[in-house]
């Protein structure tokens, strides 16, 4: 999968996994925006990090690898900044 299909799909599944993520972390979401923004960054690396590991030598191993690192990535993300965010504040 290549062009700019490769590169939205990590991003739109990290903002709906940071989105995910603040509704059962509830105590480290960021809002709306935040675990969106947060969950943009983390989908765009562990989509990337997962394709690579995966490889794309098949298409579906190559989405596979961009919609699970998407999701994954996202929420991990949102959940360690919601986590430090937490930690700083007190």
């Amino acid at each position: 999968m290549e062009g700019i299909l490769a590169q939205l799909i990590p991003l739109i599944t990290g903002a709906i996994g940071g989105n995910v993520g603040g509704a059962i972390f509830k105590k480290l979401s960021l809002g709306t925006l935040g675990n969106s923004l947060a969950g943009i960054v983390g989908g765009g690396l562990g989509g990337n990090i997962l394709s690579s590991v995966l490889g794309s030598g098949a298409a579906t191993s190559g989405i596979v690898g961009q919609l699970a690192g998407g999701v994954v990535g996202g929420t991990v993300l949102m959940a360690v900044i919601g986590l430090l965010k937490r930690v700083f504040m007190k």
